[in-house]
């Protein structure tokens, strides 16, 4: 069954590659690069460039290599950005998530993963947070990413497809093997930040407020390996592909949360370097805590997390960010 990675040139979507790849799944990357690098598709998969939101492209590309499933991970994902620019996410994750699922509704694809966000769930006053807590988006980017759950929702109930939505909680670490890894410029995720400040790609680091309702005071989220969050989107395919008729919507993380501050320590620890950095306001849309009730996951998936340690998961961050300092050198040298 030939699946389908949107945004498989990227951080997350070429983890789903090597998953789905490792497994025995056939392969059809589509991406903008816009992103994403070419470089980080597997070769084992096919890539075509070019936009979810091209339905006539989409269309064809589904055709033509008999697309049985989707995986949709093609969009933006920066909080405050979406605070400054909600129109951008209102058309790169939720009008062009429309187009595609209209494209696999036109193709007969029955089977859709989506990667969805805790964001939907706003600021619970209660954690670990399940799947049945009410969905209140504080910020546009977990607006847009609910628009398209419920738009699936709708399509499911009146077309032969099932789909599964996965809401992340925090993504960090890199392949173990270094297949990949996260090489996007400027990104904001905590580890990706604080592991650059190790290996000297970055100056410093900025902790976005030190007067949360935390025990020490800095904000506290559930990361998880990306790899493991790879298998879950494997997982999450074989349940599709097991019962037609059902969809999902699952909690991916590990059920325990780590601040700000434990990240640095442990970048510290793993890298033997301190870790520059300095406390600033706080960013809009910003939340204390986020952690995750995985359980739906573990019992309807079978799914088993393999790297679930902070010190794992920062470990695999540093490796990486090795591998990008080797290949920055190769390039000034070879320049």
């Amino acid at each position: 069954m030939p699946v389908l990675v949107t945004g498989g040139a990227g951080y997350i979507g070429s983890h789903a590659v090597l998953a789905l790849l490792d497994s025995g799944w056939p392969v059809v990357v589509l991406d903008d690069l816009s992103t994403g690098f070419r470089d980080a598709v597997d070769p084992r998969a096919a890539l075509v460039q070019g936009d979810v939101g091209d339905i006539a492209l989409t269309r064809a590309t589904l055709a033509r290599h008999k697309i049985a499933a989707i995986m949709h991970f093609a969009g933006s994902i920066i909080v405050p950005e979406s605070v400054a620019d909600p129109l951008k996410y209102y058309r790169n994750n939720t009008a062009n998530s429309r187009a595609l699922i209209e494209s696999a509704v036109a193709e007969a694809v029955p089977h859709f993963i989506f990667s969805s966000t805790a964001a939907v769930y706003g600021v619970p006053s209660d954690h670990p947070v399940t799947e049945e807590w009410p969905t209140r988006p504080a910020n546009p980017y977990g607006t847009s990413k609910l628009m398209t759950e419920l738009m699936l929702a709708d399509t499911a109930a009146a077309h032969a497809i099932n789909y599964c939505a996965l809401r992340y909680f925090n993504v960090a670490g890199a392949d173990p093997d270094g297949r990949a890894g996260q090489s996007t410029a400027g990104a904001t995720n905590l580890i990706k930040v604080a592991t650059e400040v190790a290996a000297g790609a970055r100056a410093r680091l900025d902790v976005f407020g030190d007067d949360y309702p935390t025990p020490d005071g800095t904000g506290v989220r559930d990361f998880i390996h990306v790899s493991d969050l790879a298998d879950a989107h494997v997982r999450a395919l074989e349940l599709l592909v097991e019962d037609p008729a059902r969809s999902h919507v699952l909690n991916c993380g590990y059920g325990s949360g780590h601040s700000v501050r434990q990240v640095i320590a442990a970048v510290e620890r793993a890298s033997g370097r301190p870790v520059a950095h300095r406390i600033v306001a706080r960013r809009p849309g910003d939340i204390a805590m986020m952690v995750a009730d995985n359980a739906a996951l573990v019992e309807r998936a079978g799914w088993q997390p393999r790297f679930d340690s902070l010190d794992r998961i920062v470990a695999d961050a540093l490796a990486w960010e090795a591998r990008l300092a080797k290949s920055r050198a190769r390039d000034l040298t070879s320049a």
